[in-house]
């Protein structure tokens, strides 16, 4: 089958070709499909059966014919050619470079398809990785080798922090190579010219490798890009021992692009017309991350998604909810009221930050104070809700107390520049300037002693 080119498109839907008479065509297979015009273009394989191939095509189909178009099977799934080269330099979808320089010119040519790594070789992650957010270090900390999404909504500042994640992110005390990858699906012209500006502005390029798919470009290669991102990721990390911070904006417009191949197959559809096997797909693109036994290299991942309708229920936020280890959530409400980075602490989640925190790590008070600022924010929350009711007039000084601490935690905790790193320390110790408002006898979720060595009460 390999060299002969086929004239036997008997349909063409959407972004699929089906060809028929062909016997053995395997999955992922990459094919070589020439227009009428001369003009070529590249496809893969999704589904071989009874003499016909379903063939993804990466682009346009305009200008493609049943009688004329010609379909050639390579015989090869897709590869990438992967290089250290790659580092501050821009690419597509399919990694082809878009920044004016050369292709990359390697003999290590890597298949896009991975494989998850097998749970008996993943080492427990328990690194800190500072952000230098304290919304994200003190509240819900990232570890080495975590899948920590982001979730928001259109229209919120999530790109801003995505780039400020990239240009920030750091593993404190030690001297190691460490590079960000950013893959971005579906974004306007507008949003790819910010993160190139953000990355040279600061520098954060020369560590970087970008891959960036417009709103304009073929939708097909969003589901290519996670792939091609992660796999440059997993041979910077396991063969050149790099660790690395793999950011996925948007996986919305990911699974829309899902959603247009499956009605395009006409699949029977599933929750709100996306394909039954979503849940399969997005977790063969996150359990990517992690640490290998055995080997110095580690991918940590934040894929970022756009929740319709700010629908936490919708079903991407909802089976990523299930994949990944936690979630950032950011808030409308915060947006509102000019806070940047808008993010609610409250439904947002580490499931790994225990593992990074404590004594060697951070601060041995980390725990602790968190799980006092978690209680106190939540009851000063309650308590606004309540006084929009019957009035701050009819509060308790007690509970007027906790609503003042709601207040300062948003305007003071929350809220930093766009330039601003903080540091762990700075952190913490700004957690426990916010409690002091706080009865000293209301810290029930601190230890005694880390209240005399770091609490700012006044002793009397």
């Amino acid at each position: 089958m390999m060299g002969i080119s086929y004239r036997s498109i008997s349909d063409i839907a959407g972004p699929l070709l089906f060809v028929e008479g062909v016997d053995n065509a395997a999955y992922n297979e990459i094919v070589e499909i020439t227009l009428p015009s001369g003009e070529t273009r590249s496809g893969q394989v999704l589904e071989s059966r009874k003499g016909v191939a379903v063939v993804q095509v990466f682009g346009s189909t305009t200008g493609m014919d049943t009688k004329r178009t010609k379909v050639r099977f390579s015989g090869s799934t897709a590869r990438i050619a992967v290089s250290d080269e790659m580092l501050g330099r821009i690419f597509n979808g399919l990694s082809e470079p878009i920044d004016g320089g050369s292709p990359i010119i390697s003999s290590e040519k890597i298949e896009i398809v991975g494989n998850a790594i097998n749970p008996y070789s993943r080492e427990e992650p328990s690194e800190f990785i500072e952000t230098g957010i304290s919304t994200i270090d003190g509240m819900n900390t990232l570890v080495r080798g975590q899948k920590l999404p982001i979730f928001s909504g259109s229209g919120l500042p999530h790109n801003q922090l995505a780039a400020q994640i990239a240009r920030q992110a750091k593993v404190l005390g030690k001297d190691e190579s460490f590079a960000v990858i950013f893959g971005a699906m579906g974004i306007t012209s507008e949003e790819a010219n910010f993160f190139i500006g953000e990355f040279k502005k600061t520098g954060a390029i020369s560590r970087s490798v970008l891959f960036l798919n417009l709103s304009s470009d073929p939708s097909m290669e969003r589901i290519v890009l996670p792939r091609v991102a992660l796999t440059t990721a997993e041979y910077l990390a396991y063969e050149r021992n790099m660790h690395i911070l793999v950011i996925l904006s948007d996986m919305t417009n990911y699974c829309e692009a899902l959603r247009e191949v499956s009605s395009a197959r006409e699949e029977v559809p599933g929750r709100r017309g996306f394909p039954g096997y979503m849940y399969t797909d997005l977790s063969m693109i996150y359990e990517r991350a992690g640490k290998i036994r055995g080997r110095n290299g580690s991918i940590t991942q934040i894929p970022i998604l756009t929740m319709p309708g700010d629908d936490i229920t919708n079903p991407i936020p909802d089976l990523t909810g299930y994949i990944t280890e936690g979630q950032i959530v950011m808030s409308r409400d915060l947006q509102r009221s000019g806070v940047y980075p808008p993010v609610n602490v409250l439904p947002s989640l580490s499931r790994l930050m225990n593992q990074g925190i404590g004594k060697g790590r951070t601060r041995e008070d980390h725990r602790g104070v968190a799980d006092q600022l978690y209680s106190a924010y939540a009851n000063g929350k309650d308590l606004r809700s309540l006084s929009a009711i019957v009035g701050e007039e009819a509060l308790s000084k007690s509970d007027r107390t906790y609503l003042k601490f709601a207040d300062a935690f948003e305007s003071q905790y929350v809220r930093q520049g766009t330039g601003e790193d903080r540091s762990i320390e700075r952190t913490l110790d700004l957690g426990w300037e916010l409690l002091s408002v706080l009865p000293e006898g209301e810290m029930k979720r601190v230890k005694r002693d880390h209240i005399e060595k770091f609490g700012k009460w006044k002793k009397e």
